[in-house]
């Protein structure tokens, strides 16, 4: 029997406690198990590494909800991209990348990555032709995809670039962070691997730091657990408790997100004192219609240019009051930051820099009309 989305959320993975009936699953807060011989572990638990129940319960849930047959929790987004790329590439591989990913992965592959051999070729994900002229035949192992992407907010369709990747032998890798399994599935439109920073959205409460993949193909899935033990960088028992509590509320959460980011995104539409509102929900957005193909609604992240240039940008971050001038995103409480002097600071000078009049706003669900006086009074 199938569940909708909702329901998964509360249950998948979640059963009752066997012992106790406990309902919500407990916090495995141990390092290691008794065996039950040499050779024997009970229940394939041997060292919290390796496997933990209350991981296990996480993994679960977000395989569920991301349509995989295998989900696997990692101590950050960041740690979960880099055993993706060593598990999928080699020294001498190639990947396509977004030309305005985030920050930080931007870092993975230029600082990191490309030291170990792995090279990477921006581009235009909302533009297939550009992505595939960047394909380079027979070494380019991953399209790489953010929709949408961070901070620009621009759409990628996911179905089409599928084809791309998988018509160059490429697997298709989606960072769904910004939309969550609840806006967006990915492996429903052809995605190989799907990406979360569970800080965000999943989360939801900026409480708890984590990271995820979910794989397409159960062989794939094994090969990246068989990476996320040798690695090690996993998530602690009660960093997924926590992630796993957040989970429950995502339907609801996102619909409030969506619901104020819909009102301030027309609100900045059309200000005098905003030159651009990049949001895709606006039908003036150039990825809209695809955007409303393959999510269920658009999101509760807007960038906007402000109309002074950058110091009026930086200006309107320090003004704020209930926008929170912080890094990070998706939680409860509306945040507000300048791209490019603090996520996407690591870009400055590349081909992924960010414009410097670029605010970004992560909408809460807090009451509307509260963070609409709060921008007027910002915008100055």
């Amino acid at each position: 029997m199938s569940h909708g989305f909702d329901t998964l959320a509360i249950h998948a993975g979640q059963d009752p406690e066997a012992r106790t009936g406990a309902v919500i699953p407990p916090i495995y807060q141990t390092s290691t198990y008794a065996q039950d011989a040499v050779g024997a572990p009970r229940q394939g638990y041997e060292y919290s590494r390796s496997g933990n129940p209350t991981r296990d319960a996480l993994q679960e849930c977000l395989a569920a909800l991301e349509g995989g047959p295998v989900g696997l929790a990692f101590a950050s987004g960041l740690a979960a991209e880099d055993a993706l790329l060593r598990t999928v590439c080699v020294p001498g591989d190639h990947v396509v990348i977004p030309d305005d990913a985030y920050g930080g992965t931007y870092r993975l592959f230029a600082k990191v990555a490309e030291r170990w051999g792995l090279s990477y070729t921006p581009a235009k994900v909302s533009d297939p032709d550009a992505v595939r002229a960047a394909i380079r035949p027979g070494s380019t192992k991953i399209v790489w995809l953010e929709t949408p992407t961070n901070p620009l907010l621009g759409i990628a369709d996911i179905a089409t670039l599928a084809s791309v990747a998988h018509d160059a032998g490429a697997l298709l890798v989606v960072d769904n962070t910004f939309a969550s399994p609840y806006l967006q599935q990915p492996i429903a439109l052809g995605a190989d691997v799907v990406v979360h920073s569970t800080t965000k959205y999943i989360g939801g409460h900026s409480d708890v730091v984590g990271g995820a993949l979910v794989a397409a193909d159960a062989a794939l899935g094994e090969e990246l657990r068989y990476h996320q033990n040798a690695m090690g960088a996993v998530n602690g028992p009660f960093d997924a408790w926590l992630t796993l509590r957040g989970i429950k509320t995502l339907g609801v959460r996102m619909d409030r997100h969506c619901d104020n980011a819909e009102r301030i995104a027309a609100y900045l539409d059309g200000h005098a004192k905003v030159a651009q509102v990049l949001y895709p929900g606006l039908p003036s957005h150039p990825g809209h219609e695809v955007a409303a193909k393959q999510m269920r609604r658009f999101g509760g992240m807007i960038s906007f240019r402000a109309a002074g240039g950058e110091e009026h940008a930086v200006e309107i971050c320090n003004r704020a009051k209930l926008f929170v001038l912080a890094e990070s995103l998706g939680g409860v409480e509306s945040l507000i930051e300048h791209p490019g002097r603090m996520t996407h600071a690591s870009a400055a000078g590349s081909p992924l820099e960010v414009p410097g009049d670029l605010v970004r706003l992560s909408v809460g669900i807090e009451t509307v009309e509260d963070l609409l006086a709060d921008l007027e009074q910002a915008l100055g």
